[in-house]
């Protein structure tokens, strides 16, 4: 698996493959079977992953979050909702109505530990996404998260070993 540190570069060096894969993708894989693919992927390789020895998601994404993810939080941190909101949020143009001021995450700590990690944002929870379903039509996002989480970038080049993808196409 790339190291953490040298993703991004990588990634990068993949960026307009995993972007023909993508619509190479398209023609070929069925809903149903790409998630199930993705979902062995994501279990498989998330086994004997460390998140917190990475940490490369909370240095670059500065995460939404609805009103749940901000009382859990605050609660957590033993401060009000619109404390919380002053110090930490902005207002989103996203889904979710609030977003992280500032990256990297303020709430990670130097050793790639989340200092609210009982607590922290469904987002958090939930990235990368890669077990989620319908991820052919989140194709463009999991391929942007390749230059992020070193789990994501070795989904996708397994993936491509299993269409029999060559940078042909």
């Amino acid at each position: 698996m790339v190291k953490p540190n040298e993703i991004e570069s990588k990634a990068q060096r993949f960026a307009e493959q995993n972007l023909k894969f993508r619509a190479f993708l398209k023609n070929r894989a069925g809903n149903v079977e790409l998630d199930a693919q993705f979902l062995a992927l994501h279990e498989e390789l998330f086994e004997d992953f460390d998140c917190c020895k990475c940490a490369n998601c909370c240095k670059a994404y500065r995460v939404c979050l609805d009103s749940n993810d901000i009382k859990r939080v605050s609660e957590h941190l033993g401060i009000t909702e619109s404390d919380f909101i002053a110090k930490y949020l902005v207002e989103s143009n996203e889904e979710k109505p609030y977003i992280i001021k500032e990256t990297p995450c303020p709430f990670l700590c130097d050793d790639g530990r989340c200092q609210i990690q009982s607590s922290k944002p469904e987002d958090c929870v939930g990235f990368p996404f890669t077990d989620k379903p319908n991820r052919l039509s989140s194709m463009y996002s999991v391929i942007e998260n390749t230059q992020v989480c070193p789990v994501v970038f070795e989904i996708i080049e397994r993936l491509k070993a299993i269409y029999g993808f060559r940078n042909k196409w």
